[in-house]
């Protein structure tokens, strides 16, 4: 209870005491004026002698009476007071006193358990701003920071020139080095006579106290020429900018041989020759160190335009090309004084891209020192295009970033190359891109070119080159035969061991989605995808095509680019050749699911044409081609080609559309009476082409397998949304909407591919794959076929469903030889050098199981 009324009475005062100790050790007190401390002295003081009043008047030593309360307090029941009670009433009454004593005695056996009471030392209610905490915390920053021996200088303050006689001359001095450097500062006081190696830059303070003349200083480290303080004065401060001495002059004067250890400047030097993968990105290694680590550093590229090829459209002088600075990397974490690093960019858009060019590196420490690499001559990589359309391109972007002057050079470039757009064999959406930009480039040359319209076309010839190399194929086929044309071209003009492993890559995903996708649609090919005779056909697996694929890109990486040659041939011939057959009865008729699932392949594909005829006819409405260029169009035996790759042969989109549509559809260009002047096909005959689309997804819907469970519900109900959409799109066809009609058959084409997703998972849920399968009208079941064998290997059973009804583990136990098969089945799902398509139904059946 004492220690509470202390606390409570006296915490301002300890408050105010910390307070003024802290700022005396921090000395505060040696940078105020002597007013300034006066004041500041004589407030602390009226402060401590109020906080000492303020606790007088609210401590009180506690009595006995008051700890025996406290402590009865502590207790149930408060036994110490009800000993000291006596019975008010009842008191002649025998039972009531019986009662009472029995009260008391257990009231007493209830005090042998008294125990000192914990004292309650919390202020939080009389301190709620915690200001005795803000006080321990300066005080604890002072202990750290500072010194109890400022305390002591209080009395220099305080006796002023007549104490620093009677106390004699003193100094205090300290080096403080450049923050950069990480070392700490010396206190000179502590450091004796002799030899002293600090940091250039390093910071001098020097403080002389006593009558002004009884100690000077003396230095020749700052080199200083222009005005020079006083040697007398009491503070001295400068830098060390040279070796020299440093000398207190007096009474207890000292002297110092200083060494001003230099800063090195930083250095920085490539490491390595630049590399670049096919797309672009390169990386040049490099190294830089300093004694105190580099700061920051910039690689500048500059145009080598003496080893320009001044050809083609480099000829003309080049606009100003400002000089391309990239920032350096710096590590994150780690040391700066000794590094290797790496300089990643992908620069292929730029005007240097695939240019000669020199690069100099250039780093700063924190001292500001700068340094500079000679500078080194290189080929700036850029991204590679191996198809010749997307070289053309990029090469004419090339030369409009040169120089404005060539903008007709290119216009007339452009043109002749779309001149005859058959013969490059290009997708529509590029041709239609490439017209535009040749109609932008016709406005510039005629109203002048600005930087803004520049970007624009440069911009818009990117990403045409991308489109044309990439690429957005619609099938699985054109993706192979453009991974086998790009890497046949990277052996005939040399490749790098990086673009080979990414170009084999790619060649093997093309031919994977391939094999995948004639897996699919279980149907005989074209007379593309197969021999015309089967008796003469090999079967081709994936795992022979890998291997052939590895051998290729062996020899490559070797160098031996005529055996790779060599052997990607004969893979492209077997990939023409090649075929994928089901189990043993690959070659029988389709099942009723697999002539559904064609069925709405074709139907899918004949409503994206019509989406596609109706999308350049709303085009024709809002952007009409000029009278009189009807009779460029090529002749209706020319039409038929181009139907077949998908090209336009003139320069005007009212040509395109008509042939186009005509050549998708099927039909003759004369038809509706349009085509022999060129025309789109009008909304009339689109609408008719959607209702007879409408009228066969209607009849394939009649005609679907019974298909159970939650797929096949899913996919009946996307189909039948598929057909309620084209109802619209033929509604807003009549109506002549084309906007809408694009809409609604977007939907139809969406809830087309849902539902053949769909049925397809169905149709291996159900089996519907072996033969005897039921439609969806209650067809009788067909007879098994002899021979036939379910995916696994099994003979079908005499009901015509997938398995046998024969005993094949004889007396084996069945549990045990199930979980054999299935952790064998585990492990051939795991085995990456198995083929996808294996893999992918070995997953498939560990869904199931």
């Amino acid at each position: 209870m004492s220690a509470e009324q202390l606390l409570r009475a006296f915490w301002p005062l300890w408050t105010v005491l910390l307070l003024v100790l802290a700022a005396l050790m921090m000395g505060w007190h040696e940078f105020l004026s002597l007013e300034a401390f006066w004041a500041v002295a004589v407030g602390s003081a009226l402060a401590i002698c109020a906080a000492v009043f303020w606790g007088l008047r609210r401590f009180k030593i506690p009595t006995r009476a008051e700890a025996i309360a406290r402590v009865d307090a502590a207790m149930p029941g408060r036994p110490i007071a009800a000993i000291a009670d006596t019975q008010a009433i009842g008191s002649n009454d025998p039972a009531s006193t019986a009662v009472w004593q029995a009260h008391l005695a257990r009231m007493a056996e209830r005090t042998k358990t008294a125990h000192a009471v914990e004292p309650d030392l919390t202020l939080t209610d009389r301190d709620p701003f915690g200001l005795r905490f803000l006080a321990l915390l300066f005080f604890v920053v002072a202990l750290l920071f500072g010194s109890l021996l400022r305390v002591t200088t209080v009395g220099d303050v305080v006796a002023g020139a007549d104490g620093a006689l009677v106390a004699g001359p003193v100094w205090e001095g300290w080096i403080e080095p450049p923050a950069y450097t990480g070392k700490p500062a010396i206190y000179l006081n502590d450091v004796p006579a002799g030899a002293l190696a600090v940091p250039t830059g390093s910071a001098v303070t020097l403080r002389l106290y006593g009558e002004v003349g009884a100690l000077t200083l003396a230095e020749t480290v700052s080199g200083r020429t222009g005005e020079i303080a006083a040697a007398s004065d009491p503070q001295q401060e400068f830098d060390i900018t040279q070796s020299g001495t440093l000398t207190v002059l007096g009474a207890n004067g000292i002297a110092w041989d200083i060494t001003a250890i230099p800063d090195s400047p930083p250095e920085v030097e490539l490491t390595g020759p630049i590399e670049a993968d096919a797309m672009g990105e390169f990386s040049q290694p490099f190294m830089a160190f300093d004694d105190y680590g580099v700061e920051h550093g910039s690689a500048t590229i500059t145009l080598d335009l003496g080893q320009v090829a001044r050809e083609y459209g480099l000829v003309v002088d080049p606009d100003p090309v400002a000089p391309l600075v990239i920032d350096l990397p710096m590590p994150f974490s780690g040391s700066r004084s000794d590094f290797d690093a790496l300089l990643i960019d992908d620069l292929s858009e730029h005007l240097l891209a695939n240019m000669p060019v020199t690069m100099r590196l250039q780093v700063v420490d924190a001292a500001g020192q700068v340094t500079d690499t000679a500078p080194e001559p290189m080929i700036l990589p850029g991204r590679r295009f191996f198809r010749p359309f997307a070289k053309a391109v990029i090469e004419q972007r090339r030369d409009l970033m040169w120089s404005k002057a060539n903008l007709v050079r290119v216009n007339q470039v452009l043109r002749a190359m779309a001149h005859r757009p058959e013969d490059l064999g290009i997708e529509e959406t590029s041709y239609l891109r490439l017209r535009t930009i040749i109609r932008q480039l016709d406005r510039m040359a005629e109203f002048g070119m600005n930087d803004d319209g520049q970007a624009e076309i440069v911009q818009a010839l990117w990403d045409l080159a991308v489109q044309l190399e990439d690429g957005r194929l619609s099938d699985a086929r054109k993706r192979l035969e453009r991974a086998q044309e790009r890497l046949a071209e990277a052996i005939r003009n040399g490749a790098t061991d990086a673009e080979i492993a990414e170009l084999m890559q790619e060649l093997r995903e093309a031919t994977d989605d391939y094999m995948r996708l004639l897996a699919e649609e279980m149907e005989p090919g074209d007379g593309t995808d197969q021999a015309d005779n089967s008796e003469n056909m090999t079967e081709l697996s994936a795992d022979e095509i890998q291997a052939l694929m590895d051998r290729i890109e062996e020899l490559m990486q070797e160098g031996r680019m005529a055996e790779a040659a060599e052997l990607m041939e004969q893979l492209n011939q077997m990939l023409e050749n090649m075929r994928i057959t089901q189990g043993e009865g690959g070659n029988g008729p389709q099942t009723p699911g697999q002539q559904s699932m064609q069925d709405l392949a074709d139907t899918l594909r004949e409503q994206e044409e019509l989406s596609d005829d109706a999308f350049r006819e709303l085009q024709e409405q809002f952007n009409p081609s000029p009278q009189g260029q009807q009779g460029q169009q090529p002749q209706q035996g020319q039409q038929g080609e181009q139907g077949q790759d998908g090209t336009d042969p003139g320069d005007q989109q009212g040509g395109q559309g008509q042939e186009q549509g005509e050549a998708g559809s099927g039909r003759e260009p004369g038809e509706d009476g349009q085509g022999g002047q060129g025309s789109q096909p009008d909304s009339r005959s689109l609408a008719d082409r959607q209702q007879a689309l409408r009228d066969e997804l209607q009849r394939q819907r009649d005609g679907l397998p019974n298909l159970n469970g939650e797929a096949g519900e899913i996919a009946r109900q996307s189909l039948e949304q598929a057909e309620g959409a084209m109802d619209g799109a033929e509604e807003a066809l009549r109506n002549g909407d084309l906007a809408e009609a694009i809409d609604r058959q977007a939907e139809a084409m969406n809830a087309l591919r849902n539902g053949m997703r769909e049925m397809g998972q169905a149709l291996a849920e159900n089996r519907d794959d072996a033969p005897g399968q039921g439609g969806e009208q209650g067809a009788a079941s067909a007879q098994p076929i002899p021979g036939a064998r379910d995916p696994l290997g099994r003979e079908v059973g005499n009901t015509g469903q997938s398995g046998s009804d024969q005993n094949l583990l004889g007396e084996m136990d069945v549990k045990r030889r199930a979980e054999e098969l299935l952790d064998e089945i585990r492990r051939r799902s795991g085995d990456r050098s198995r083929p996808e398509i294996e893999r992918d139904y070995l997953r498939r059946l560990l869904d199931q199981f």
